[in-house]
């Protein structure tokens, strides 16, 4: 299996909020996680980071995740407690009052992947079927395109477009979204914050997957095209390949 994590602040934002990485448990099997840290006085980068420390060390301390059930159930208790982490963080530090943070992990072994995502981060995978977002929004916009009050067209330029209804740390309680799908040879998962989705087109993200660069040069390339568009937000990524050559950071 080939993983990569890569992020950028972007063109136009002092500072970097999002977080991200991929892990290996004692199993072998990857943790891939993007967060994109929101809140006033840089508490976004707080949220963000804490979320993903404390994952990673549950992640690497971790064995024996053989079914989706089990992925499912890890995923659940593990970003459950980080929600109180940064909750009760928040509630003890009054310079991080409001601060959360989106979150997309999934969890990838040699026979399946499963997803987690709280926000507008994404997860999308490549295989047999095509290039698609398995994740769902939780965003303003994204229910009123459910709701069919405005069409798919009219999201991508709505005034209210970065408006969430749901994200880590803000709430006592977050309820989180999980799915699981077949992971095979040849199949490909990219995680990415909103400033990698809000510019790329999802048929641009699938050509540069799919082309013949390295892991790198493909997470390279797709932040660079970001940027080209602008890059007003910070750009993370991860993507996970099913290979049996070891390539990029993980």
């Amino acid at each position: 299996m080939k993983a990569v994590f890569m992020t950028d602040r972007g063109k136009v934002r002092l500072h970097n909020e999002d977080a991200g990485g991929v892990f290996v448990n004692q199993d072998g099997d990857r943790l891939a996680i993007v967060a994109d840290g929101m809140g006033g006085h840089r508490a976004g980068d707080v949220a963000s980071e804490m979320t993903i420390t404390q994952l990673k060390s549950e992640w690497e301390a971790s064995k024996g995740i053989s079914t989706a059930e089990e992925a499912e159930q890890w995923l659940k208790e593990k970003i459950t407690i980080v929600n109180q982490i940064l909750f009760d963080h928040a509630t003890n530090h009054p310079e991080c009052d409001g601060m959360g943070t989106t979150i997309v992990a999934a969890i990838a072994t040699d026979r399946f992947a499963t997803l987690a995502n709280i926000g507008d981060s994404r997860g999308y995978i490549y295989n047999e079927s095509g290039f698609k977002q398995v994740t769902e929004d939780h965003s303003l916009v994204n229910e009123l395109v459910r709701s069919g009050q405005i069409s798919k067209e009219d999201a991508e330029h709505h005034p209210r477009k970065n408006v969430l209804l749901r994200a880590l740390g803000t709430e006592k309680m977050v309820e989180l979204d999980t799915k699981t799908i077949m992971f095979e040879e040849g199949d490909i998962i990219l995680l990415c914050s909103d400033g990698l989705s809000n510019k790329v087109s999802e048929k641009e993200m699938m050509t540069i997957l799919l082309n013949e660069d390295h892991l790198e040069q493909k997470a390279d390339s797709l932040i660079s095209l970001a940027n080209n568009y602008g890059g007003e937000d910070n750009i993370t990524l991860a993507i996970v390949e099913f290979s049996d050559v070891s390539e990029g950071d993980a």
